[in-house]
């Protein structure tokens, strides 16, 4: 199979509302984590890092313009694969001890990162076989119900255990947008790794029925808008009864 260019390894398209999807196109659709990037007027957020496997601080230049908090939507390889190269990292308290000291089994690098993960490898020296999430060494630990200001942005932490105990969603009330990480997006949920918990996974889902949502923005395929939205856990909550 062959490699790519780190500097043609990540792809961004701007959308509505000053914010930036980045993605890893070479990635198969279904372990490729969305990357968000959202600008504010005093601080920019991104939610989510992708692999790690080519610097976002060396190949994606609107990381760097401002000051920024990288958030962890949650402690999977595919999301926080970067987030050692940022100076100000989030994580819920119920992963930050995962964040700082990851392995491959609790990052579920074990079972998933083969070479068959990939569309084309990434650039050397990547070896699937010995590939591991680097360390972040320190970051804000935060809450359900803390607020990331971003000067003239404000999004509320909401805390959604269920496919993992730290997991979070981001809601920023003035606008309905809502990043959903993990826990909910337009494609097959993952509810079965080592640290789920169905009853988690449902309270959280009922949690962001009740959010007066716009557009979200998930860790994993296409955004969608409220009905969507409605549908799919309203749906996913039926299947759960049955």
């Amino acid at each position: 199979m062959d490699r790519i260019a780190p500097e043609n390894w990540y792809q961004t398209k701007k959308i509505d509302d000053d914010v930036t999807h980045i993605c890893e196109p070479y990635i198969k659709e279904f372990y490729r984590c969305n990357i968000w990037h959202v600008r504010g007027s005093q601080s920019d957020l991104l939610v989510d890092s992708g692999m790690g496997v080519v610097s976002l601080t060396d190949w994606v230049s609107i990381v760097t313009e401002k000051d920024i908090a990288a958030v962890a939507s949650h402690t999977h390889f595919d999301h926080i694969g970067c987030h050692h190269e940022f100076k100000h990292c989030i994580v819920h308290s119920a992963e930050a001890d995962l964040l700082a000291n990851p392995t491959r089994e609790s990052t579920l690098v074990e079972p998933y990162v083969t070479d068959d993960i990939f569309t084309q490898l990434p650039p050397q020296p990547y070896v699937s076989e010995t590939y591991a999430v680097k360390k972040t060494s320190q970051a804000e630990i935060v809450e359900d119900g803390h607020v990331i200001d971003l000067g003239n942005r404000q999004f509320e932490v909401i805390h959604t255990p269920g496919h993992s105990p730290g997991g979070i969603a981001l809601f920023e009330h003035k606008t309905g947008i809502l990043f959903s990480g993990d826990l909910h997006y337009d494609g097959l949920l993952i509810e079965d790794t080592y640290h789920s918990n169905p009853s988690d996974y449902q309270n959280s889902m009922k949690r962001l029925l009740e959010l007066p949502v716009n557009i979200v923005h998930g860790g994993h395929f296409a955004s969608f808008g409220a009905d969507r939205h409605r549908s799919l856990i309203r749906n996913w909550l039926d299947s759960k009864n049955h």
